[in-house]
C-alpha cells in the first residue's frame, strides 16, 4: 500500500521507520517531514492544519492510507476532510479528538463512562480559580483546557505560580494531585474494537531527578519491570474500552490512537489525561519493540475492521529513548546549530541504536537544529541496562552546541530489572 504520514517530529520519524520496514508498504510519503524522515520517505510540503490541502495531496499521491501524527491537525478536523475524500485515515474525527483538545470534555466523558480519574474543577474566572486552588491545596495541578504542545500543565507547591498559570489560560482545569508512578498506555481502536500496545514510561521534567520545568518529554523506556503484569488488562477493562464505548454511544466514535496517561496511585489506577494520537517520546520505544507489521493494523483501524486483526506481537528486547534538546529548551530554543556525529551513530551503533529526528532540517549538506527537542536517540537491548548503555553511547557521539539531555532515563527501572 501507499502511505502518507502527516507531521515532522520524532514521533512521525518513528512511525515512518516502522512503516518503511513493513513489506506491505510500497511507497511512503511524509508531509512536511524532517531531515531524518527524508532518508525513509519522500517529503512534501503541506499546511498540516488545512484538511482540504492534506486530502488533495493524499489524492494526488494515490495514498491508500493517511496517518496523522500530531494533535493539532486532528483537533482541526483534518482526518474528517481526508475521509470525506474517500481515503482511509488513521486518526480521530474533530469531535472525538476533543478528548485531547479539551480537558473539560475528557473529564465529562470519563464521568459518564465511570473511568477513574482525579477530582477536578473547570474554572473560567479568578474567583473560581482561587476557590479550586484552596479546595485541593498543594501540590497544585493546573491544566490549560486546550492544546499546549505538552507544556500546558503546571504541577507546583507554589500557590502564586499555580495561580499565574491558571490566569494565563482562557479556561483551566484544576485537579487533585495524584501520587504514584506514571504510565503511558496506547491503544489502537476503530471505534469498537480496542487493541492495547505495550506500556511505557516517559520523563516530563527537563533535568535529572525530575527537577526543572515540564517539557514535552525528555526520554522514555519500555517494558516496565516494576508494573503489575495485569496492568494492561485492568486498564482495558476500566479505562480504554469504557471510553471508546462512551464516545460511540455519544455518536462521536473514536477511531485512531487512544493514549491514556495514567497514575498508579495508592488507591488504584487513575487517568491523568487522554491524548488522541501517539505520544512523543513513548512512541519511539513502543514501536522499537513491536514485531507485528504496522501498516495493516493502522489500515484495519481506519476501515473499522480491527476485529479481524490478531493480537499484536512484541519483541522480548527492552527499548530506551533519550531526547537531545536545544539550548534553552523548554524556553525559546536556539535553532540553526549544525548537528554532527549522526553518520558515526549509523556506522558504529546500528542496528541496536539509531537516531530519530524531531526538530531538524537540511541546510545544504548540513543537518541543523530547528526546534526544542532536536533528536530522539533510541536503542534496544536484552534488558533496560543494555538498552540504556547503547542509547547513551550513541548520544555521546552526537555534537550539537549548547544541547542538553537527561542522564537518568530508565536508570531506576534498569536497576530493578
Amino acid at each position: 500500500m501507499k502511505v502518507l504520514v502527516i507531521g515532522g517530529g520524532a514521533r512521525e520519524h518513528a512511525l515512518c521507520r516502522s512503516l518503511s520496514l513493513d513489506p506491505d508498504v510500497t511507497a511512503l510519503h511524509c508531509a512536511p517531514g524532517n531531515a531524518g524522515i527524508a532518508e525513509v520517505a519522500e517529503l512534501h510540503q503541506v499546511d498540516a492544519l488545512d484538511g482540504a490541502a492534506v486530502a488533495r495531496l493524499a489524492g494526488d499521491l494515490e495514498a491508500d492510507l493517511v496517518v496523522i501524527g500530531p494533535e493539532a491537525p486532528l483537533v482541526a478536523g483534518v482526518a474528517d476532510a481526508v475521509r470525506a475524500a474517500g481515503i482511509p485515515c488513521f486518526g480521530p474525527s474533530k469531535e472525538a479528538a476533543q478528548l485531547e483538545g479539551s480537558k473539560a470534555f475528557a473529564k465529562d466523558v470519563m464521568a459518564s463512562a465511570g473511568v477513574p480519574t482525579a477530582r477536578s474543577y473547570v474554572c473560567a474566572t479568578p474567583a473560581e480559580i482561587d476557590e479550586a486552588l484552596d479546595a485541593f491545596g498543594p501540590p497544585y495541578v493546573v491544566k490549560d483546557d486546550g492544546l499546549a504542545a505538552g507544556k500546558g500543565v503546571v504541577v507546583t507547591g507554589d500557590l502564586e505560580q499555580a495561580r499565574a498559570h491558571a490566569l494565563s489560560c482562557e479556561r483551566v482545569v484544576i485537579e487533585e494531585y495524584l501520587d504514584g508512578p506514571e504510565v503511558s498506555l496506547f491503544a489502537i481502536t476503530d471505534g469498537t474494537t480496542v487493541l492495547p500496545l505495550t506500556p511505557a514510561q516517559d520523563f516530563k521534567r527537563a533535568l535529572d531527578g525530575d527537577e526543572g520545568p515540564n517539557t514535552g518529554g525528555m526520554g522514555a523506556y519500555s517494558p516496565l519491570p516494576w508494573a503489575d503484569p495485569k496492568l494492561v488488562d485492568e486498564v482495558m477493562t476500566t479505562v480504554l474500552q469504557p471510553t471508546v464505548d462512551e464516545l460511540r454511544r455519544r455518536g462521536t466514535p473514536f477511531s485512531g490512537l487512544l493514549y491514556a496517561g495514567l497514575a498508579i496511585t495508592s488507591r488504584g489506577v487513575r487517568v491523568i489525561e487522554f491524548n488522541a494520537r501517539f505520544g512523543d517520546p513513548e512512541t519511539q520505544v513502543v514501536l522499537a519493540r513491536l514485531r507485528t507489521p504496522l501498516a495493516g493494523v493502522l489500515l484495519h483501524a481506519a476501515n473499522g475492521t480491527l476485529d479481524t486483526e490478531p493480537p499484536l506481537t512484541w519483541r522480548d528486547e527492552a527499548a530506551v529513548t533519550v531526547v537531545v534538546a536545544a539550548h534553552n529548551y523548554p524556553g525559546t530554543p536556539r535553532t540553526g546549530d549544525p548537528i554532527t556525529g549522526l553518520d558515526e551513530v549509523a556506522e558504529l551503533d546500528a542496528p541496536h541504536a539509531y537516531v530519530l529526528h524531531a526538530g531538524t532540517k537540511q541546510d545544504g549538506d548540513a543537518v541543523v537544529s530547528a526546534g526544542g527537542r532536536v533528536l530522539s536517540v533510541t536503542a534496544t537491548g536484552e534488558d533496560l541496562a543494555q538498552a540504556r548503555e547503547r542509547a547513551y553511547a550513541a548520544v555521546g557521539r552526537i555534537r550539537l552546541d549548547g544541547s542538553q539531555h537527561r542522564t537518568d532515563i530508565a536508570r531506576a527501572a534498569a536497576e530493578q530489572q
